[in-house]
């Protein structure tokens, strides 16, 4: 077999191997957005009159806000500091901890929203204004999305109110001075 045959192999193998990665990764990108995480909806809601009426009625009432204040006072530190293991990939949470994805949140209950020094927050958290006291901390951790539409955090949210509660409760602990609880 000469070096022109062993060409023409190998030639065909490359060609195999690009239609194999090049078609899959078509497919990627076609089916769910080249491995984005999002769940992309496929399909189109067709709405009928009556029958459903009841369900967009409920759908379209706003979601009550969580009374997070009484779930703090049995909030374990100890569960916080283990549900804020899944902040770390884009928060510190060290006194004089950097900014990096997030903010850092070191004395974070009761800063004004958007005042980490040196982080550059969305435009809907700028122009949101107020702190992150109790009630908005739970409000955006429990959904960030609902929250604040156009926020640059991508985190889901908390689902479990205790771990929620939780959470909050450790990130105040992480301050000198830790604010009061209600």
């Amino acid at each position: 077999m000469n070096a022109f045959e062993l060409n023409k192999i190998m030639g065909w193998v490359l060609a195999a191997a690009l239609v194999i990665v090049g078609g899959q990764t078509f497919m990627e990108i076609y089916a769910d957005g080249h491995g984005d995480g999002q769940e992309k909806k496929t399909a189109y809601a067709i709405e009928v009159e009556g029958g459903d009426a009841d369900k967009k009625e409920k759908k379209a009432e706003a979601p009550k806000a969580l009374d997070i204040k009484p779930l703090l006072a049995s909030a374990s530190t100890d569960l916080g500091a283990k549900v804020a293991k899944k902040c770390k990939a884009c928060h510190t949470f060290e006194k004089g901890g950097k900014n990096k994805v997030g903010p850092a949140l070191y004395e974070v209950v009761n800063r004004d929203l958007g005042g980490a020094a040196g982080y550059a927050y969305s435009s809907a958290l700028k122009e949101k204004g107020g702190k992150w006291d109790y009630d908005a901390l739970a409000a955006f951790l429990k959904s960030p999305k609902k929250f604040l539409p156009g926020t640059k955090m991508a985190f889901s949210g908390i689902r479990k109110d205790e771990q929620l509660a939780s959470l909050i409760v450790y990130l105040r602990s992480l301050s000198d001075n830790p604010a009061k609880l209600p």
